[in-house]
């Protein structure tokens, strides 16, 4: 269980605010952070990983991080991060970069061969692509076996093939490893492929905080999700599509082809 309860003032937008954020959160919860942009969600990221100042507590696991007489150093949290820019060490090839953090041969190996990044383990950054430095950092943020995992936006820059690629590598490493992760995003579809909550932040304060199946469940929303491949069968042809980490297949005409959004009513699970 991690409990926060922080307040800070900072500029945004529309001016200085008090962010005042409580909350509570179950061991192995997938949380993604939405809002408008400079509503404070890298801000509270950072407060959290100890790279920004703010008043208040933060409790993980019964251990003290932060409150009026403790602050933990960043290095002290066990936390990993994982910011936007890959932030790798140019110098380092990808599986030097893993074993910085942790001289754990055995764990930077059986990483490496979830994200696929096996035979690039001596490729220099340099030479990757965009979604391979972003597998490189996420490999390196799990090296140091964090009890929460921290992720701003890790997927903005990257196409979306590749993007679909990486959900699946991370939801793989979320539920084998048991971490708790919280996810800043701006994508809609993120919400419903990744998380179990979702949370939306307005002038750095909290204004929604739901559970994903609640949010499914509500039959007078529609969900956006992508196609991910066509099956025919029968002469009718059905789309898969991740909702709630689950792939469901739903039928379709011949007019949509892999990639393509459905809304998808839930009403009586016909695609709009």
């Amino acid at each position: 269980m991690i409990k926060i309860d922080i307040k800070k003032r900072l500029k945004i937008v529309d001016g200085l605010v008090n962010m005042d954020i409580n909350l509570h959160i179950k061991k192995g919860e997938f949380i993604v952070i939405s809002g408008d942009s400079g509503s404070g969600k890298t801000t509270f990221l950072r407060s959290l990983a100890g790279l920004e100042d703010c008043l208040g507590s933060i409790i993980v696991n019964n251990k003290v991080w932060q409150d009026d007489k403790v602050k933990l150093k960043v290095q002290k949290r066990d936390i990993g991060f994982v910011f936007q820019d890959d932030a790798l060490f140019t110098n380092m090839s990808v599986q030097e970069n893993l074993l910085f953090v942790s001289d754990d041969k055995s764990l930077a190996k059986k990483l490496l061969e979830i994200t696929n990044m096996t035979s690039f383990k001596n490729t220099m950054p340099i030479n990757l692509s965009g979604g391979q430095k972003q597998r490189v950092s996420i490999c390196r943020a799990l090296m140091g076996k964090p009890k929460l995992l921290l992720l701003d936006e890790p997927f903005s820059a990257l196409d979306e093939n590749i993007k679909e690629k990486l959900y699946k590598e991370l939801l793989y490493i979320h539920k084998e490893y048991n971490i708790t992760t919280i996810m800043v995003s701006h994508d809609k579809n993120e919400i419903y492929t990744l998380a179990s909550r979702h949370i939306e932040f307005k002038n750095a304060n909290i204004v929604k905080d739901e559970q994903v199946n609640d949010l499914i469940n509500n039959k007078s929303d529609n969900i956006k999700a992508k196609i991910l491949k066509i099956i025919d069968n029968n002469n009718q042809q059905f789309a898969v599509v991740n909702i709630n980490n689950s792939f469901v297949n739903i039928k379709i005409n011949n007019k949509y082809k892999i990639g393509d959004i459905l809304s998808i009513s839930l009403d009586d699970f016909i695609v709009k």
